[in-house]
């Protein structure tokens, strides 16, 4: 069951409370930012990472086997989502491992497996499509896309994927 717009609400809030930081930041573009939004600080808050899972899992398609969260900030909501849904999670690197097993996805063989790609915040989708090749290397069948925060226009589409795209939160819930 999806969240009712009172709970979006409260939930918008919170994370955007934990999240939107004032000062000067540096963005990754070199321009100077009065206001950053931190994702990593409502990922590390148990109590909301919780809820975001929570608000998130009933947007997983019913044919999905297989939580597949993108390094980094999908990994903590990748998991937070399999241990409230029971699915199994697989985590998918930026590039494979140079040691170990030497893999750009972790968690079991996904051969054939159903999976939903789970990030946390989405803008232009750069990281997902990186993702989803990373996968289908896998043998994986990509389904569906689940993110906490959507900062593109909507409906939410990402250019050069053809799966549907569902978030729990967009840009203008956290500016209410």
């Amino acid at each position: 069951m999806t969240m009712d717009a009172a709970a979006r609400r409260a939930l918008a809030a919170d994370v955007d409370a934990a999240a939107r930081l004032t000062g000067t930041f540096v963005l990754r573009s070199g321009a100077t930012a009065s206001e950053y939004f931190d994702k990593y600080r409502f990922e590390a808050d148990p109590r909301l990472l919780s809820r975001v899972a929570a608000a998130m899992v009933p947007l997983v398609p019913a044919e999905v086997e297989v939580l597949a969260g993108v390094e980094l900030g999908g990994v903590p909501i990748a998991t937070a989502m399999s241990l409230a849904s029971g699915l199994p999670a697989a985590f998918v690197r930026k590039q494979a491992k140079t040691y170990g097993t030497c893999l750009a996805v972790e968690g079991g063989d996904l051969t054939g497996k159903r999976v939903a790609i789970i990030e946390d915040v989405i803008s232009t989708g750069g990281a997902v499509r990186d993702a989803k090749a990373r996968l289908d290397e896998t043998g994986a069948v990509t389904v569906a896309v689940v993110c906490a925060v959507w900062r593109g226009p909507l409906p939410a589409r990402i250019e050069g994927l053809e799966v549907p795209v569902f978030s729990a939160l967009t840009l203008e819930d956290l500016d209410g």
